[in-house]
């Protein structure tokens, strides 16, 4: 198949892209696709806020290009890790003072500031510092108008989920805020009813490219027979697929599973199960929990994992796994996010949102940082250091000064508690009076890249004909590619119609196979950080081309818009079996790096080693008990 030059592919098309200019970050939106009327706003409700009418200049969520962690967001964070900021900081005294200061403008971030309002009073002074152009952390919503439509999607955390209960912090909370976890399978619409799951097989690993359609509908020896596979991988990709054989005959149950806890689930597949390496591309691209891969995933997580193969004639221990709410909007946890916001900061929205009114709520983000306000927060605002301020008697009051840069400025405040609910793994950096065996632990961890992009098409015709609203691409640059989650809601409607324009949601786990987890997820957080957006939008028109050209889809011509949200410290990381040591809950990294020193408490998901919203909300409570507990308020 011939290859597609870049004007083919529709490079010089303009679409919204983020532009630098000497290292500031301006956004410059192109093309009617992405210019916002005020005919659209107004038919959004945006006119009765008062809000001003949005643009890319004064509303992130409209800016598309490279978004998540972009640059101009995080260079000041690496100064402070490579030593920048070492020994006693200077800074412009603002004169500002808060009963608590919060680092980090997440989930976590802003949980904490609604508990503590909750514990002693919506009157307590709070400022919430973030180092992004916009509030929510991972919980980033992305935002498209046109055609008249109003087009939503997730930049980031996408639902309300969890592999365990939620607790009954965390439920409190989300329901607190005006959600009922039972509602969701009322606003969910289904306009790909009769649209399946395809694979698409490439020509640099396989014999050619082709999507196949029908991946786990189809009988496996017929979806194999499709693929453009040699006959000894078709033959061996259909034996593992569909034989019931016991690869471990000689342990008993309780033995098979502490064995395929020892051993990756590739090293299974090749070493047990018998597989070809020659098939080993066809799994190579799948992401399985917290972006583990099959030459990183414990083989006995693989065997718990109803769609992994291998297992079907083993007996194992039972596995319960335990049902917790879900919910999911169509900008994702934003929206937990935007419902913090407008109960803790008037002004931002017209008035406290629900899980409905949410949704097409316009923000007036001139109103974050109101001095009137109890509770500010300051974006574009990184911190460089957290101390204890030193005093013969350490004062109740101004305890802790905190430094941020912002517009190159080193400012101070100082507040009675301070909590850390950034990455973790920056304390050390920015609380240099941290015990030792407290930084180390922190060191612990390696965050887990990740990448969600956004591309809005003109209609999504190819997909009906190829009958697929989801592709997985075992090799490809993103390899998961859908269309967006359906959804009605709030008044707001996703595309029911194959004419009408709709995001097509990508997923990029970059990692480097053969080096430890860890090691793979630092590799694939220095390729996220050296990429230009450039080379993410050729390689995304270019894989959408290949998938979907014989069905029509025109690169150039289709593609409207396209966000790249990367995180390449993205998850939190979790433990297993392979790379990290057994040890009792007390003695594991990330509990011996939450702990409370002094006036400064920690949170962020981090410092619950899962990468979910409802750990994200339960470490933001214990890190506010934790500061109640220093000043005796408890």
């Amino acid at each position: 198949m011939a290859e597609w030059s870049d004007k083919m592919l529709g490079m010089g098309r303009p679409i919204g892209r983020r532009d630098f200019i000497g290292g500031v970050a301006a956004t410059a939106v192109a093309g009617s696709a992405l210019v916002t009327s005020k005919r659209t706003l107004a038919q959004s409700g945006a006119s009765a806020s008062g809000a001003p009418v949005p643009d890319a200049a004064n509303y992130p969520p409209l800016r598309t290009g490279l978004r998540g962690q972009y640059p101009g967001s995080f260079e000041v964070a690496h100064a402070a890790r490579d030593g920048g900021f070492q020994g006693e900081i200077s800074a412009e005294d603002s004169g500002e003072h808060y009963d608590l200061v919060i680092v980090g403008g997440g989930i976590s971030g802003l949980s904490a500031a609604y508990l503590y309002r909750q514990a002693l009073g919506d009157d307590r002074k709070i400022l919430i510092l973030d180092n992004h152009d916009d509030f929510g952390g991972h919980a980033k919503r992305n935002e498209f108008h046109h055609d008249g439509r109003t087009i939503l999607s997730y930049g980031g955390t996408m639902s309300i989920e969890a592999p365990f209960p939620l607790s009954y912090v965390a439920t409190n909370l989300v329901t607190s805020l005006g959600v009922n976890l039972d509602s969701y399978e009322h606003y969910e619409a289904d306009p790909y009813k009769g649209l399946g799951s395809g694979t698409f097989f490439d020509r640099e690993h396989f014999l050619g490219d082709k999507l196949v359609t029908g991946t786990g509908t189809k009988p496996w020896d017929q979806f194999f027979k499709e693929a453009p596979l040699r006959a000894d991988v078709r033959d061996d990709l259909i034996r593992l697929h569909t034989e019931k054989v016991d690869y471990l005959p000689a342990l008993s149950a309780k033995q098979k599973a502490e064995f395929l806890r020892s051993l990756s689930y590739q090293d299974f597949l090749l070493k047990h199960a018998g597989m070809l390496p020659d098939s080993l591309p066809y799994f190579l691209g799948r992401g399985y929990r917290n972006n583990k891969r099959v030459d990183t995933l414990p083989a006995y997580e693989a065997a718990i994992q109803a769609d992994a193969v291998g297992f079907a004639g083993m007996e194992l221990p039972g596995y319960i796994k335990a049902e917790s709410k879900h919910f999911h909007w169509p900008d994702g946890n934003a929206s937990i996010a935007r419902m913090l916001v407008s109960r803790l900061t008037p002004g931002v929205f017209s008035g406290p949102l629900d899980q409905e009114s949410v949704v097409m709520a316009p923000a007036n983000y001139a109103a974050l940082d109101n001095p009137a306000n109890a509770t500010r927060i300051r974006l574009s605002s990184m911190a460089i250091r957290v101390e204890h301020i030193v005093t013969p008697v350490l004062s109740t009051e101004k305890a802790v000064r905190v430094v941020y840069v912002k517009d190159d400025k080193r400012i101070s405040v100082t507040g009675a508690n301070v909590i850390m609910a950034c990455f973790n793994m920056i304390l050390p950096y920015i609380v240099p009076t941290l015990p030792e065996d407290q930084k180390a632990a922190l060191h612990y961890a390696s965050k887990v890249p990740m990448q969600y992009t956004n591309v809005l098409v003109r209609n999504w015709r190819p997909w009906a004909k190829m009958g697929v609203r989801a592709i997985h691409a075992p090799n490809g640059y993103h390899p998961s590619v859908s269309l967006d989650i359906p959804m009605k809601i709030g008044g707001y409607e996703s595309a029911m119609d194959p004419d009408q324009a709709v995001v097509v949601h990508m997923v990029r786990n970059p990692n480097q196979p053969g080096l430890p987890r860890k090691d793979q997820n630092r590799a694939g957080r220095y390729d996220m950080l050296n990429t230009p957006f450039e080379t993410s939008e050729r390689e995304i028109r270019s894989q959408l081309q290949r998938m979907l050209g014989s069905a029509g889809f025109d690169a150039a011509e289709d593609i409207l818009a396209v966000t790249v949200n990367r995180w390449p410290h993205g998850y939190a990381y979790t433990y297993d079996t392979l790379a990290d040591p057994d040890l009792p809950d007390e003695m594991r990294p990330h509990v011996l790096g939450r702990r409370a020193f002094g006036r400064i408490a920690i949170a962020n998901a981090d410092s619950g080693a899962a990468a979910y919203t409802n750990v994200a909300i339960d470490m933001a409570n214990r890190a506010v008990q934790e500061c109640l507990i220093s000043r005796g308020l408890t």
